[in-house]
């Protein structure tokens, strides 16, 4: 018996949800949102062009060019013992474990000063490729925050942010949109873990969680401040040393914020360009989905549901996690494939901001794993009447999205068994 799913009535939904302004929602942004993001060598939006930021493959290519001779001979060990599976962050964390554990014994021709060196570069290589600058004109960061200030809201908007780079920032400042990020002052912002901890802020006041840190942080006396540029990479962390440092400020306030807004009763937290691979940040999203039902992660991948397995492995379990992959989704711990139904009167031109050819030779797919259509469909969410827009016949009062105040465990989304 095989399962389907009708998209049109959850996307009705959520775009209902998008457009009020009552429900707390969050973002969880990982690496693939740059990488949506096209532009050529000046810098300027072009779909034929390079991502914005690179993925891990071309990112560990960077990082590791125009070494000296010495530090490549260590790098080609490492990535030997590694095999085929090295990337940038695999490679990071032997580098780290060398560096502990040396001391003035040499392996492959440096001790443990020279892989702290080793280490060192390759931060710096890390942090001038991700430091990339958001493009002037009209893009999916613009467009997400158009959609984060376009309505008056009860709460914040919170984005939790795996990457180190600046976009959302620029984002916030080029649409004079406030935004608060845990650090206070003027000379040298300071983190203040207190204010993370707390909702006092107005709720026209977006707030940005770097998870991992950023470019641009720096210690100062036993202090993580910001404000230091783009040349600041001293805490961008991409290897085994996230976990550890996650037990330290600025990472432990940061982390205990994002459990916190789980556990809050009625909360939903879309996910795009995550790949669910990050152990402590799903760990975070499993507990806090066990311990309350009333909370909803909705997860947006760009792959097909037999590419995106970590995402389906935890919503297997949780059925409170929906994925939502590019032929076919996880719903209320059902698994099944996209099936649209009858096209519903002024739906058509809604349909297609998500559900659309990615190419034009291709069959239509589900579009929202891509950050670019997830972003546009975010700002357009106000733009349409949507009463009365779910599939023919069917109403959209018993989604898990509609009904998050409610335990998901058997949701209206086995839409079609055949």
């Amino acid at each position: 018996m095989e399962t389907f799913h009708n998209p049109d009535r959850f996307m009705s939904d959520l775009r209902q949800v998008l457009s009020q302004g009552r429900k707390r929602i969050g973002l969880l942004v990982g690496a693939g949102a740059p990488m949506a993001i096209r532009v050529n060598d000046k810098g300027m939006l072009d779909p034929k062009g390079s991502p914005l930021i690179p993925g891990v493959e071309k990112l560990t290519q960077i990082a590791t060019a125009g070494l000296s001779d010495t530090q490549n001979t260590a790098l080609d060990a490492i990535r030997a013992d590694l095999g085929d599976g090295a990337n940038i962050e695999s490679i990071l964390s032997r580098v780290r474990l060398l560096q502990q554990a040396l001391g003035t014994t040499k392996v492959s021709g440096l001790d443990a000063a020279g892989f702290k060196k080793l280490g060192q570069d390759i931060c710096e290589k890390i942090g001038a490729a991700v430091g990339a600058q958001l493009p002037k004109e009209r893009n999916a960061y613009s467009e997400l925050i158009a959609w984060i200030s376009g309505t008056v809201r009860t709460h914040a908007v919170e984005v939790f942010t795996t990457n180190y780079d600046l976009l959302f920032e620029e984002a916030f400042e080029q649409a004079r949109n406030p935004y608060f990020d845990g650090f206070s002052g003027g000379s040298a912002p300071f983190f203040d873990p207190v204010s993370v901890a707390s909702d006092d802020l107005p709720p026209r006041w977006a707030k940005l969680w770097k998870m991992h840190g950023s470019i641009g942080w720096a210690l100062e006396g036993g202090t993580v401040v910001r404000g230091k540029g783009r040349a600041a990479t001293e805490l961008v962390y991409p290897d085994h040393l996230k976990y550890d440092l996650t037990q330290k400020q600025p990472y432990s306030a940061l982390f205990e914020r994002l459990k916190s807004f789980l556990l809050t009763p009625d909360s939903l937290l879309l996910a795009i360009g995550f790949s669910f691979r990050d152990a402590h940040i799903c760990a975070v999203l499993d507990e806090s989905l066990a311990m309350n039902a009333n909370s909803a992660v909705l997860a947006f991948q760009y792959q097909p549901l037999e590419k995106e397995a970590p995402a389906v492995t935890l919503a297997n379990i949780r059925p409170n996690l929906s994925v939502y992959a590019a032929d076919g989704a996880v719903i209320g711990g059902v698994q099944g494939k996209w099936a649209p139904g009858e096209l519903p009167k002024n739906w058509g031109n809604i349909r297609r901001s998500f559900w659309a050819p990615r190419q034009s030779a291709e069959s239509a797919v589900f579009l929202l794993g891509d950050f670019v259509a997830f972003a546009r469909f975010c700002a357009l969410a106000q733009a349409t009447d949507l009463a009365n827009t779910a599939g023919a016949g069917e109403s959209v009062s018993s989604s898990p999205i509609a009904v998050a105040t409610e335990e998901v465990s058997n949701p209206a989304s086995q839409d079609v068994a055949a």
